[in-house]
């Protein structure tokens, strides 16, 4: 058999990768670009870029290394902009894309990833996410009001397949609201999009309160909820690729695309985990192939970008919402778990968690950034507090 033959089963790992990838989140996405202004035709392009970079750093990076290594956009990151970016222009939210690439660029330049990492306690950075994480989830319910067929047949199929086979919870979810959308009458394409949208070029605008208040907190978030689980999924599977070589590969690619729309372009985890498994291939020094297949289905996407927005825009917005809250569920509860793990810690972290979730709005700076900002001073005053 050839060194670069490709089995079925490796084909097809690389394919559920991408399918639950863009399964789980297209729609946070979608928000988020909507968030900024975006209109139809640029969120089209946004995807038509996203699919071409993660395409081309997935294909790259695992034949450079001959390891699967995965890469993907931000979900949690996601969600971030679609909570802070309303009141802010497209060129302000380009500008916080280039910030945070540039400063992931920084991390592998000098090699301080782990550290950086240190210097936040996990707990925060956990309470921050579910923080922003809050308002996905509880929308993923308020459809029950005025959708709630098309929300109950979504959470069953969810609940369901969570319980058989749950790393397709989400496609089975889709695949339900789809087929509810479509049965009700609630699927409503638009005329005349094409598929193939090519990206349009954003001029970048930066402000300081907007990369404080969003610009820092997507960077932590990218970089705690997305490359160090990335990073520590590669591991647990026996790969280590020089994980500042990465960095500086997925953090100057970002920059490169960024007035494009890509957002960011990161080490994928859950389902980096799908091309890393021995269902890819019994053989662990070529499972690299089901990574670069993955690749490939990624420059499909991307080139077929008017499409993805086409379903989105066509769908109700409870479809969103519920497919959007249902798919962030497992980040939710292990952000809060992590959040509240150590007892010394949990109070700094509630604070920060409720900051967060308040979306106020202080000196024109998120609520993300002042979430920090409160829990770090009650982390600093009470974590080391003797006990009564």
């Amino acid at each position: 058999m050839s060194r670069f033959s490709l089995p079925f089963p490796t084909i097809a790992s690389g394919f559920v990768a991408v399918l639950v990838g863009y399964a789980s989140s297209a729609a946070i996405i979608w928000q988020a670009a909507a968030a900024a202004g975006a209109t139809t035709q640029q969120i089209a392009g946004w995807f038509t870029m996203l699919g071409i970079g993660m395409g081309i750093s997935s294909l790259g990076l695992s034949w450079w290394y001959k390891a699967p290594v995965l890469t993907a956009w931000s979900t949690p990151g996601a969600a971030l902009l679609a909570t802070s970016l309303a009141g802010h222009s497209l060129a302000e939210a380009v500008g916080i894309f280039i910030f945070s690439a540039a400063l992931i660029l920084l991390c592998g330049v000098t090699g301080i990833f782990a550290r950086l990492m240190r210097v936040i306690p996990h707990s925060l950075a956990a309470a921050m996410l579910a923080g922003i994480l809050l308002r996905f989830g509880l929308e993923a319910f308020n459809g029950l009001q005025g959708h709630f067929t098309l929300t109950i047949i979504m959470f069953s199929a969810w609940l369901i397949a969570r319980k058989w086979f749950a790393r397709y919870a989400i496609v089975a979810t889709l695949i339900a609201g789809l087929a509810v959308c479509l049965a009700t009458g609630d699927f409503h394409p638009g005329v005349g999009q094409s598929p193939i949208v090519w990206p349009q070029f954003s001029a970048p605008q930066f402000a300081l309160s907007s990369l404080l208040g969003i610009g820092v907190p997507f960077f932590l978030v990218t970089m705690a909820s997305q490359n160090a689980p990335g990073v520590a999924t590669m591991s647990a599977a026996g790969y280590h690729p020089p994980v500042s070589a990465l960095m500086i590969a997925t953090g100057l690619l970002t920059l490169l695309l960024a007035p494009f729309g890509v957002f960011s372009i990161c080490i994928a985890a859950i389902t980096a985990a799908i091309c890393q498994s021995p269902d890819a291939h019994e053989d662990p020094t070529r499972r690299w192939l089901a990574a670069a297949a993955a690749g490939v289905f990624y420059l499909l996407a991307g080139v077929m970008g008017g499409s993805v927005t086409s379903l989105l825009a066509a769908l109700p917005a409870a479809f969103i919402h519920t497919l959007a809250g249902l798919a962030l569920l497992g980040t939710i509860s292990g952000s809060l778990h992590q959040a509240l793990a150590q007892e010394n810690q949990r109070d700094a972290a509630i604070v920060t968690f409720l900051v967060t979730a308040s979306g106020i709005t202080l000196l024109n700076v998120g609520a993300a950034f002042w979430g920090l900002i409160a829990g770090g001073l009650c982390y600093a005053l009470l974590s080391r507090r003797p006990r009564a």
